[in-house]
């Protein structure tokens, strides 16, 4: 049971205290205590698995390529946080006016900020190009939450409730919402028959959920993900010159962390547009180094950079020596967003 808050001492001349008026509550409801508002929550992480489970204990959702953010309303003040824990509600215009026109006055959604193609799937390229790339400052008008989680409403905090339940107010509050808020649909069913179907749309994957789990943070495997297609967060150490390429970049190379230092994956020549490699190119420049960050033996003419620029990269799988295979560039992921460099076992 939470302990009740200790009370400040009273000074002689404190002038008397004096509480909000409050609407009166509806005498059908229950008389529930409120739970505090938590300022932030740390979110459920997915364990990747090569695999979905499978069984009437599992429920089945996209696997959104883009941002991970909660959502928190306040009696009309809206709040977007990232995975991290830094406020990006300025960069997301169209979410933040949805959030205040949603039919209750507290709670935290969790959910993931995506831009759609043409096809209505995500393209992790196109949100970041709408922020104005790594670092930038433009607004996302375009992006919209798919939300797929609620932990606090009405004034309850409701995370220690399972999943099924959680659901059931989340889609009452998005029932009918087609906007920059919508709801991220769960699919039941066989999870091959549903990865599969997912393989042919062309996702990145999908997330396995347990229906009784309550909500916790960290990757404790009560949700699991499994990626038709790879994708991971490498260092790019430095590139090759082209005079041919666009914007002069022949590839990227990468780098990957292991004990404590990084090591070389790989390269990345394909996923550029002209614009997309012209900003690489004059970003990298400005963090130029003579000697390599890591240990390289080829023989290629590298353009050594700073280890401070995170790519995400999409790749079909790894070389026997340890090197990415097929590999494509999607964009530069931000530290804000909590990104972490892929770790070598």
């Amino acid at each position: 049971m939470a302990r009740a808050p200790r009370s400040q001492p009273l000074q002689a001349d404190a002038q008397p205290l004096r509480s909000r008026a409050r609407k009166p509550r509806d005498p059908s409801q229950p008389k529930l205590p409120l739970d505090p508002m938590p300022a932030r929550i740390e979110p459920c992480l997915a364990l990747l698995k090569p695999r979905p489970p499978i069984g009437p204990d599992w429920t089945y959702e996209v696997k959104w390529d883009g941002y991970r953010i909660a959502l928190h309303l306040n009696n009309g003040n809206v709040r977007i946080l990232t995975r991290g824990g830094h406020d990006w509600t300025h960069r997301f215009p169209g979410i933040e006016e949805a959030a205040k026109r949603l039919g209750v006055g507290t709670a935290i959604l969790d959910g993931e900020a995506v831009v759609l193609d043409e096809e209505g799937r995500p393209d992790f390229g196109r949100l970041q190009n709408s922020l104005g790339g790594r670092g930038g400052k433009l607004p996302a008008g375009n992006a919209i939450m798919f939300a797929f989680d609620l932990l606090y409403f009405d004034g309850h905090d409701i995370r220690n409730m399972e999943l099924s339940s959680r659901r059931f107010f989340l889609e009452s509050l998005l029932r009918n919402e087609e906007g920059a808020i919508r709801l991220s649909d769960e699919v039941d069913g066989d999870g091959r028959e549903i990865f599969a179907a997912a393989y042919e749309h062309g996702l990145e994957g999908i997330i396995a959920k347990h229906k009784d789990s309550t909500y916790r943070s960290g990757r404790l495997g009560d949700w699991i993900k499994v990626k038709c297609v790879q994708s991971d967060s490498f260092m790019i150490v430095g590139y090759e010159h082209s005079l041919s390429a666009r914007g002069g970049i022949g590839s990227l190379l990468l780098a990957a962390r292991k004990e404590g230092k990084l090591v070389y994956v790989g390269s990345v020549g394909t996923g550029f547009s002209e614009l997309t490699a012209q900003h690489l190119r004059t970003t990298l420049d400005r963090i130029k180094r003579k000697s390599s960050p890591i240990e390289y033996g080829g023989r290629r003419r590298v353009v050594w950079v700073q280890p401070t620029l995170i790519a995400e990269i999409e790749y079909r799988a790894w070389t026997h020596d340890g090197k990415l295979r097929h590999s494509s560039y999607k964009g530069l992921r931000e530290v804000q967003d909590n990104a972490a460099v892929y770790e070598l076992v």
